[in-house]
């Protein structure tokens, strides 16, 4: 009898974990299908696209190659800043926390061949768009 009874017992600990294990996959599994990425904003080729809010959502600013000096600081107008990205200029783009470009704040340089920045890790104030 007494071996019945260690069986029984290992046999109820053993559908313990695996419940809570199904109970962790179901509710790591809702929690993942409810979590949407982010949708690309609209941004064409040879673009810098700036937005105010996370996620390529509020106002839109966009800058062409055309109208920027390379390797000069630009920063955004009438105090405005962005939360989110996307350099498709073909050309490294640095974007600062700081509206003069100073590296004494945060700064990020990010690739031209189409990079998508949803949530910049700082408010972003100005930029600078380099040679290659």
């Amino acid at each position: 009898m007494p071996k019945a009874l260690a069986v029984g017992v290992l046999a109820v600990a053993a559908l313990l974990p695996q419940t809570a294990a199904t109970a962790t996959v179901t509710a790591t599994s809702t929690a993942i299908s409810t979590a949407v990425p982010p949708r690309l904003g609209p941004c064409g080729a040879g673009e810098l696209c700036l937005w105010q809010k996370d996620d390529f959502t509020g106002a839109r600013q966009t800058h062409e190659l055309s109208r920027i000096d390379i390797e000069s600081c630009v920063p955004l107008a009438g105090g405005v800043t962005v939360q989110s990205l996307a350099n498709r200029t073909g050309r490294p783009v640095t974007t600062y926390q700081s509206e003069e470009c100073a590296e004494t704040g945060e700064f990020e340089t990010y690739p031209g061949g189409g990079t998508w920045v949803p949530r910049s890790p700082y408010r972003v104030r100005a930029f600078k768009v380099w040679e290659r």
